[in-house]
């Protein structure tokens, strides 16, 4: 949620501002600013989509500026509530991302001396800081920080000091440096054309940037020192090519990416199986697609490892804080690797002695960070708010973790593999053109239902999630064997119910539940390695074992992207949805 960046350099800050923003877009927003100096501040906010700014009059050159694309959580989506946000004088300029959990307390005591031009909570941070701006710039921002609750990340621009100020508690903030140039942003892709070369605030950690770099631990005032990182993404791969949208260029990457998660150390792998083995307590944790991923997880444990894995989505994991001991162990999902939910758990786990392993696509992220074990799913940047490649590469990590907790790795990495080759197979335009006829068939529905047993129940729901995001049809995903017990009373002439199979113990049962739909005049989509005379529409997929819930998964992404294609909906960028769920 929101994005930020800042530059200070040699170069048009406010050119190097708006094209960041613009690489942030896959985060989710409604409005956007941004906050040049020139001698004094000047803002350019506006609502809506920046890909669509082109600039009207020319931008004016700055050696420095901060961005902002703002997702509402404090008042409504309008110019005044976008950042930036600026002192009374016009002479602090702050962007924010995260939520101040006292504001009303604080913009209260403010408003006597402070007059508020916005609803947001963001606008207390400028006028604290001019509060005490006689102290100077920088003790200035720490003393408005200590005033603060929440959880954030906050930049702020001074038009009396040649330098930026960022502060991080529970929202990612990453520094680039080019040389003299200096970079900082909420995400690595907003720089990365300029910069492979990084540093990270943890949190309660404060940066100083102008032609130096001090960061500072605002619990304490000490220096802090910190490396710089080298990281290993290609720019080219934060960017569509060939294809209309990044949603499309993802679920056709997932020919290689679905490989790249499974080329991991064998000697690493063997080390988590270990401690799965002798854990007294085992739970998977995740919010959204990465929770359905935790519990398909908790299938395939119990199926090829004969192991119970507790499963909890990470905001309701505080529930289970009681019986946690030091011999307790979570396994956390977070693509981005910063979902707030996901941070609380792992903090309410690590208070309690748990051991954290994690499976994150972001090198350096908070939650790779804060991991005893991280596993990188090296699927590289992956921008369309929905979630397609990222996910399969979890499953199949997942699935590998399960078959060497079970003394089966050689087993499992060769059924993986050849997984990754049936998927090449899959994802050519020839299959892709047979998914979108059947979105043709059905993009006018109201409603679409998703059936599953086993491995495919879980799925189910995933594939309720994609549709839902991308085409803004209600979708839900249920287990077969529970149409009897309520969902059936849903279906009416040619609902459409897609039927998830594979060639498992569960086939012949999940065709009799889809039979229950079909005599009360369904519409009958089977996904599946074998026809079925019930099926209205077939799309064929690989007989992949216990890997059926990635090659399933596949038509489905293509079709909720076609869907969304055909209703006019943009397919990259969710609405009200947000790729890095930053807040509570």
């Amino acid at each position: 949620m929101c994005g930020i960046i800042g530059y200070i350099g040699n170069k048009n800050a406010t050119n190097i501002v708006v094209e960041g923003l613009k690489r942030l877009e896959y985060r989710g927003y409604d409005s956007w600013g941004i906050a040049l100096k020139n001698g004094e501040i000047k803002l350019i906010k506006e609502v809506g989509k920046i890909s669509k700014f082109s600039g009207g009059q020319d931008l004016e050159k700055s050696n420095m500026a901060i961005g902002h694309t703002r997702w509402a959580t404090h008042g409504g989506v309008t110019k005044e509530n976008s950042h930036p946000h600026t002192s009374c004088d016009g002479k602090i300029a702050v962007v924010h991302n995260g939520i101040i959990e006292n504001f009303k307390e604080l913009k209260k005591e403010l408003e006597t001396n402070h007059k508020f031009k916005s609803e947001t909570d963001t606008e207390v941070i400028p006028h604290l800081i001019e509060e005490n701006i006689n102290l100077g710039f920088e003790e200035a921002v720490k003393k408005a920080v200590s005033r603060i609750k929440g959880r954030y990340a906050i930049l702020v621009m001074n038009a009396d000091s040649n330098k930026l100020i960022a502060i991080r508690r529970g929202s990612p903030l990453i520094v680039g440096i080019n040389n003299d140039e200096k970079f900082i942003a909420s995400d690595i892709p907003a720089f990365l054309n300029h910069t492979k070369e990084v540093m990270y605030l943890d949190d309660n950690e404060m940066v100083v940037i102008d032609c130096e770099l001090k960061f500072f631990n605002l619990k304490d005032g000490s220096k802090i020192n910190k490396r710089r990182i080298t990281i290993d993404w290609d720019a080219s791969q934060a960017e569509k090519g060939d294809h209309p949208y990044f949603v499309i260029k993802e679920i056709m990457e997932q020919k290689d990416t679905i490989a790249r998660a499974v080329n991991q150390k064998d000697k690493e792998i063997i080390k988590i199986a270990n401690e799965i083995n002798k854990a007294y307590g085992t739970f998977f944790t995740g919010c959204g697609t990465a929770g359905k991923v935790c519990r398909i997880g908790e299938y395939i444990f119990s199926k090829v490892a004969n192991k119970h894995i507790n499963f909890t989505v990470s905001s309701e994991f505080p529930n289970y804080q009681h019986f946690l001991t030091n011999k307790t162990l979570m396994i956390a999902i977070s693509q981005s690797g910063e979902t707030a939910d996901v941070m609380e758990a792992v903090e309410v786990a690590k208070k309690k002695g748990v051991k954290i392993i994690s499976l994150v696509n972001v090198m350096g992220s908070s939650l790779q960070r804060a991991s005893d074990h991280a596993f990188m799913i090296n699927a590289g940047p992956e921008k369309a708010v929905a979630s397609t490649k990222v996910t399969t590469a979890q499953i199949a990590i997942i699935t590998l973790l399960a078959y060497a907790t079970a003394g089966k790795l050689k087993e499992g990495k060769q059924l993986l593999m050849n997984t990754a080759s049936q998927v090449n197979d899959m994802l050519n335009p020839r299959y892709e053109q047979h998914v979108m006829k059947l979105a043709e068939k059905i993009k006018d529905s109201n409603n679409i239902y998703i059936l599953g047993r086993s491995l495919n129940y879980p799925l189910a729901q995933e594939a309720a999630i994609k549709i839902m995001e991308l085409s803004y049809i209600h979708a839900q995903g249920f287990a077969g064997g529970e149409m009897k017990h309520g969902p059936l009373a849903l279906i009416e002439k040619n609902s459409p119910v897609i039927t998830l199979v594979g060639n498992d113990e569960s086939k012949e049962e999940i065709i009799s539940n889809t039979m229950e739909a079909k005599s009360r005049g369904a519409y009958i989509i089977g996904i599946s390695p074998e026809n079925n005379d019930i099926f209205n529409y077939w799309i064929k997929v690989p007989d992949a074992g216990n890997a059926s819930p990635i090659v399933n998964l596949i038509p489905i992404q293509i079709l909720a992207y076609h869907l969304a294609i055909l209703r006019g909906c943009d397919p990259d960028y969710c609405r009200n949805l947000s790729k890095s769920v930053t807040v509570k």
